[in-house]
């Protein structure tokens, strides 16, 4: 029997309860796991962490209340020792990034076999990172992308919100040709044609999200 005091003790933080339910029955099964908390949301998982300090946390990205980068980004900057491992359905190259850049140790999605989870926890309490190999190639393709700027991502945004080009203008005040630049400019970086192409590639590759699409105050 396993030592209380080398059991790896988690935390789960996903916003569906079927889901912690489950993931914490699965991870139970194991001798050397143990669940000790689970979190509906980011600032949960923070004030989970806080209370039962876990060997590893996994993180799913996009939740109620804070999201999984918001959080990452403050448990990383409160406790540098953090262990944190996305879990999620999310594969957009721009979602990997972006939590790995927030300091996660490592990245799986919700499709991964329980050995490859089981592994990725130990890997990462170990002191290494993990990241699967599918994960790892959508990373790179990011890397080989060309990025959007900053005002391009705030077009991009108007745009899967709906808005026309007038309307982006008045939004960001700006020339509608300087919306017409940037917008080809989108085009160009995602390669696409059209606008419902580059709302869609935008969607699909995590650089909007669209519960969460919003665009600055016209005020």
């Amino acid at each position: 029997m396993i030592q209380q005091s080398n059991m790896i003790r988690v935390l789960i933080a996903d916003d569906h309860a079927i889901m912690r339910q489950g993931l914490a029955a699965l991870l139970e099964q194991e001798p050397d796991l143990t669940v000790v908390a689970k979190a509906s949301n980011g600032q949960e998982a923070l004030t989970m962490f806080r209370q039962y300090l876990p060997d590893v946390t996994l993180m799913d990205v996009r939740m109620p209340q804070m999201d999984g980068v918001e959080a990452i980004t403050a448990l990383c900057t409160e406790f540098e020792a953090a262990r944190i491992v996305v879990f999620t359905t999310y594969d957009g190259d721009e979602d990997i990034y972006r939590g790995l850049r927030a300091g996660a140790k490592g990245y799986l999605l919700k499709n991964t076999e329980p050995d490859e989870l089981f592994l990725a926890i130990r890997t990462v309490v170990s002191g290494k990172k993990y990241i699967s190999s599918a994960v790892g190639a959508k990373l790179a393709d990011r890397m080989e992308n060309d990025q959007l700027s900053d005002r391009e991502l705030e077009v991009i945004r108007s745009i899967v919100s709906g808005k026309c080009n007038h309307e982006i203008s008045k939004i960001l005040h700006i020339t509608e040709s300087t919306v017409k630049f940037h917008i080809n400019n989108i085009f160009g970086k995602l390669g696409v044609s059209d606008r419902t192409q580059a709302a869609i590639i935008a969607i699909k590759r995590g650089i909007v999200s669209l519960e969460f699409c919003t665009t600055p105050n016209s005020k």
